[in-house]
């Protein structure tokens, strides 16, 4: 394959689809996080949005907006 004349989003796109062939939707994704260390603070901010929910609260939540809306 000639990547000269693929675009930027074209190289991304290809090389990703080539990681989760070879490593699969697990290893891909840990390859990427080695490289995508993200930013801030994961634990402050969960703790604002999700203040004091139990994982049983959450799930609730989560079946609640997933139910179709009456007409």
């Amino acid at each position: 394959m000639r990547t000269e004349t693929l675009s930027l989003h074209e190289i991304r796109t290809v090389g990703f689809e080539a990681l989760l062939r070879e490593l699969g939707p697990a290893g891909a994704i840990r390859f990427i996080q080695q490289y995508e260390t993200g930013h801030g603070d994961y634990t402050r901010d969960r703790r604002k949005i999700l203040p004091k929910k139990s994982v049983r609260e959450i799930g609730k939540e989560i079946m609640k907006r997933r139910q179709p809306k009456e007409k």
